[in-house]
């Protein structure tokens, strides 16, 4: 308890001079715990980034091999389509026909699914337009013809739809 009256006496004793040395020991501290909070702050900004970054990763990273392996899925539908043209239906087109499942199968279990294009109004965001075609009896940008299906994984463009359009 003594203490504590010597020293509110001293305090109504201290000095301009000391005064403004207290003041300017506040401010100092006062910007430490300032910086501080923001430090702290930005790192809680930069964890959350990084997670964000590598759940990103772990959703999409398989995107750049799956773009890979989209032109043999094309080879496969490719060589489907010529065995249908010549009324193939031997165990050879069954076989690639059971191929074309399973990997279809596994681009799904990926999160890889095919945009279905056909018919549809023309979308840049995810069709590709090689070619426009008059076409009277078909309302301007209208999908004709899928050249090359596209497909997205998750909510993302793999690889756009390459289609001919209507004009």
């Amino acid at each position: 308890m003594s203490e504590e009256k010597a020293t509110a006496p001293e305090a109504a004793n201290i000095s301009p001079e000391e005064l403004a040395a207290l003041r300017k020991q506040a401010a100092e501290r006062n910007e430490y715990l300032d910086l501080a909070r923001r430090t702290q702050a930005e790192f809680e900004n930069y964890q959350k980034r990084s997670s964000k970054e590598r759940d990103q990763e772990r959703k999409y990273g398989i995107g750049s091999l799956l773009q890979d392996l989209l032109p043999i899925l094309d080879n496969l539908e490719r060589a489907l389509g010529a065995a249908q043209q010549a009324n193939e239906t031997g165990s050879l087109v069954q076989g690639v026909q059971m191929v074309q499942s399973q990997f279809l199968e596994q681009l799904k279990r990926q999160g890889v699914t095919r945009i279905d294009a056909a018919a549809k109004a023309f979308d840049p965001n995810i069709h590709q337009a090689v070619m426009q075609q008059p076409k009277d009896d078909v309302e301007a940008n209208t999908i004709l013809q899928v050249l090359e299906n596209g497909y997205m994984i998750h909510d993302r463009v793999l690889r756009p739809a390459k289609v001919i359009v209507s004009k």
